[in-house]
């Protein structure tokens, strides 16, 4: 069997009830966009070749992902997805395993695409207790696929199974560039069906295995945003566990949000309505109390930050205070046993050991040594206070 894998990505689709501009696949869930989810769980299987079909607005998704190495397919009068992988054809090597993805189903898993990889043809399928308006996978006595049916042409038995389509397939190049031939849109939807190839193959006696995702969750598509919502709680809550299992104290986790990455040490806490924004590094014993926001920081390990404080590109070395209520902007550098009080805003300082502006103070642009007091009220701009102990 190959080992060359080559990655098909549906992503044509006008998204109409997003009410946007933005192109669905390019609204933003976590520390990136529905799209870069995909991407991202796809770069993880090592695929010789990514193909991105697109169509509608197609322009926002090509300079949206300009830095990706993708080969691209245009959808620009879509039929259908079995249409959309028959456009993909001439694009995908005669001797590969193909892959299918859908662009709106942004929490698929590795694990579950790997034991889809195991088989020469496969469908990743879930259990619902509530199937209504999914594919159904009907399967003969030895649990092959026979065919997928949608609910718009499925009879009233078949309605009954419970066993539902990911939109997720794989299956060996060949033999799918032979079953799309055959395909035609003799359905309710008048459309070229990509899981109109299981009966084909089935009838060809290399009927599909199907293989059940881990978690029913994890092949929820958006098309509107509530579900749009309601992927962002799950991938949040998916970021927090794993903080927590890593030894994060989240002492409200269900209000911390994570948009973009954290590389952590041991015993931080982390209290009520934290945002974590960007790439963040946080040593140790690092601790930072409720509705603050820290975007691209580096805390060093012992920093106390107090509640309410916004914090962005800033680097402290460890052991200071920071807050409560304070703005620290790009190129703040604290010190060790420096304290950053009440209503202080900084922006390109450092801050040396055992300083302190405690309050009501402005520092922009300037260095500040080491044991020095900033007094209330003070106002600084382009100046070296290194020398000056006020």
């Amino acid at each position: 069997m190959t080992d060359k894998l080559n990655i098909v990505i549906l992503a044509a689709g006008k998204g109409t009830r997003m009410k946007s501009k933005t192109l669905k696949v390019l609204h933003p869930l976590a520390d990136s966009t529905v799209i870069e989810q995909i991407l991202s769980t796809s770069q993880l299987l090592s695929p010789d070749k990514i193909i991105m079909v697109y169509g509608h607005q197609g322009e926002q998704l090509q300079s949206h992902l300009k830095n990706q190495e993708l080969t691209w397919v245009e959808q620009s009068n879509p039929q259908g997805t079995g249409h959309a992988v028959q456009l993909a054809m001439p694009h995908i090597d005669k001797d590969a395993k193909v892959l299918i993805l859908v662009g709106d189903a942004p929490l698929i898993q590795s694990e579950d695409l790997k034991r889809l990889l195991g088989f020469s043809q496969a469908v990743l399928t879930a259990e619902m207790d509530n199937p209504y308006g999914y594919g159904r996978i009907i399967k003969n006595d030895i649990g092959l696929v026979e065919a997928i049916i949608e609910q718009k042409d499925a009879t009233d038995s078949q309605q009954q199974v419970k066993e539902i389509n990911s939109g997720i397939i794989m299956v060996m190049a060949e033999d799918l560039n032979q079953w799309l031939s055959q395909i035609n849109n003799n359905n309710a939807q008048g459309e070229l069906y990509l899981t109109d190839v299981l009966a084909l193959a089935h009838a060809d006696n290399k009927s599909f295995n199907s293989v059940t995702v881990e978690n029913n969750r994890s092949i929820k598509g958006i098309n509107d945003r509530v579900q749009l919502a309601e992927c962002e709680s799950i991938k949040q809550s998916q970021l927090r566990s794993e903080l927590m299992l890593n030894g994060v104290y989240l002492r409200n986790p269900e209000t911390v949000q994570i948009r973009g990455s954290l590389e952590c040490g041991q015993d931080i806490s982390v209290d009520t309505g934290v945002i974590f924004e960007g790439i963040n590094t946080i040593a140790d014993d690092v601790s930072i109390g409720a509705y603050c926001i820290i975007k691209n920081c580096q805390l060093g390990k012992g920093t106390r930050i107090a509640a309410h404080s916004m914090l962005e590109n800033v680097i402290t070395d460890g052991d200071c205070d920071i807050g409560p209520y304070a703005r620290l902007r790009p190129g703040t550098v604290i010190g060790q046993k420096a304290k950053v009080g009440n209503f202080v805003e900084t922006k390109k300082t450092t801050i040396g050991y055992n300083s302190k502006a405690s309050h009501l103070t402005y520092l922009g642009d300037c260095e500040i040594g080491d044991n020095v007091n900033i007094g209330a009220g003070t106002i600084t701009c382009n100046y070296d206070l290194s020398l000056i102990h006020i």
